[in-house]
């Protein structure tokens, strides 16, 4: 189902076990690399195209000059940048450095502006530790003002490998050439932005060593997923496709939870009901009439209708008034399976409870709110915060956001489709129904939500071909109904 992600350490663990168990050497794998970059340079350049290399210090920027005399042998001359001095170089960067020197020129001086040609980015890679100052950050800034086309090294400078929190200065890359393994935190937060097309060389290590380590987290691929997505028996009826009983919808938001339900009918249930306010249920009824729209005031009235349900969806719409947490409450009564979003999260958030068989689908407010703190405390590692979610609260959690994330309890996976006209009002709503779907239809709770995230960001993606501005939740329904059939 899926492509393994890493962390730095793990990656630098790989680079360790390969050159103790096979022989090869540091500077082997460097070599390695300088090639791999020089193949991917020959798809990004023209015949008359300037290549700017800008060298930092340690092994990226000996992948740098390994590039750059490459480059000579091939009649190319690049211009290399230099942002330190040579000759605090050692090891494998040193001697990277030296072989170039023998054919090429070196500049420490950086140009005024940048008009042609394509930059690699050799400048820090996974070893980041602070935020770029100085001459790295006025490169960086000289890079991205360019408008050249940029393939990184390993990871855009500046960019944090294992969390994808950029610094001030990063790098603004249309390819990054990835070494060994994947890191993951090119595929989430600021990572999705600056990393552009990611690639991957193991540079020819054994695959053994990539299975002894144990992933923590893995990129989703729909293409691998959708065989999940079984076409439909012949003798079968509605009731086969599971009831899902909607609960959210207080004054003013009426909107949401008839969105929820219509996503959860496009995405395959047999039955959807709707628990709203009693002055929304006629109105919601005429809008979508496929929707059992039922007006209720009380527990009692809302227990009488979770009795014909297979699972519950609470929150879209559902406010924080009197009449929401009285049935918040009621929900918290029933052992059913449930998807939690929006409200139900804050109201959540003020009592906290462990359960199995939920899941929950904050965005990064309400995650601060569920572990009392900060956005910008979840932001700067998402991976971190949804492990830590999963642990406190049990089931299946997704962290929302550009990258996506889910963590089942064994695994945390990455969404990389999806797009920031995504970033409008109702679009939790329409994944909370598609997750409640799925999970009607019988799909284990992890499974269905991993298939329903996919899917909402694949259906935003069709849904973005007429542009990212303007991009309604509504948008997403025909092509939710298309990719729930792509068998």
């Amino acid at each position: 189902m899926s492509f393994p992600l890493f962390t730095v350490e793990q990656v630098r663990q790989m680079d360790q076990q390969a050159t103790a168990a096979t022989g090869i050497t540091g500077f082997d794998l460097m070599r390695r690399a300088g090639q791999a970059l020089f193949q991917q340079l020959q798809q990004m350049v023209s015949k008359n195209d300037t290549v700017h290399i800008f060298c930092g210090a340690g092994n990226n920027a000996g992948d740098g000059y390994v590039l750059a005399t490459l480059l000579i042998e091939s009649g190319v001359n690049p211009r290399v940048y230099t942002l330190v001095d040579v000759s605090k170089l050692s090891g494998d960067g040193l001697r990277a450095y030296e072989k170039y020197n023998e054919v090429g020129e070196l500049s420490t001086t950086l140009p005024a502006v940048l008009d042609s040609g394509v930059i690699v980015d050799a400048l820090v890679g996974t070893g980041l530790s602070k935020p770029l100052t100085g001459a790295f950050l006025a490169a960086v800034e000289l890079i991205n003002a360019s408008g050249l086309t940029v393939l990184s090294v390993d990871v855009p400078s500046g960019l944090n490998a294992n969390t994808g929190c950029a610094s001030a200065g990063s790098v603004q890359a249309d390819t990054t050439l990835s070494f060994i393994a994947l890191k993951r935190g090119l595929f989430t937060a600021d990572g999705v932005q600056h990393s552009g097309e990611v690639l991957l060389d193991d540079l020819s290590v054994d695959s053994q060593i990539l299975v002894n380590q144990t992933a923590e987290a893995q990129l989703l691929v729909f293409e691998l997923m959708k065989k999940n997505l079984l076409p439909r028996a012949k003798n079968t009826h509605k009731g086969d496709f599971g009831h899902v009983l909607m609960l959210g919808g207080c004054c003013g938001y009426s909107g949401a939870i008839r969105m929820t339900g219509e996503a959860a009918l496009r995405a395959g249930a047999g039955l959807v009901s709707v628990a709203t306010r009693q002055e929304h249920a006629a109105f919601i009824n005429i809008a979508r009439p496929e929707l059992m729209c039922h007006g209720v005031n009380t527990s009692a009235e809302f227990f009488a209708l979770a009795k014909r349900c297979d699972l519950l969806a609470v929150g879209p719409g559902l406010g924080q008034t009197p009449w929401s947490e009285t049935l918040f409450e009621a929900t918290l009564e029933l052992n059913k399976p449930m998807v939690l979003d929006a409200d139900a999260l804050n109201m959540l958030a003020k009592s906290p409870e462990k359960r199995d068989n939920w899941v929950l689908t904050p965005h990064p407010a309400e995650a601060a709110r569920l572990l009392g703190c900060s956005t910008m405390d979840i932001q700067q590692d998402r991976f971190a915060a949804i492990k830590q979610l999963q642990q406190q609260y049990g089931g299946v959690v997704v962290l929302k956001g550009a990258g996506s994330l889910v963590n089942d309890g064994v695994v945390i996976s990455v969404c990389t489709a999806g797009n920031p006209g995504m970033a409008s009002a109702g679009m939790g709503d329409v994944l909370t129904g598609i997750i409640a779907a799925l999970v009607a239809q019988k799909h284990p709770l992890s499974e269905a939500t991993k298939l329903a995230v996919m899917i909402h960001a694949l259906a935003g993606d069709r849904a973005a071909k007429n542009g990212e501005k303007g991009l309604l939740a509504s948008d997403l329904m025909t092509s939710i109904r298309e990719l729930v059939n792509d068998y």
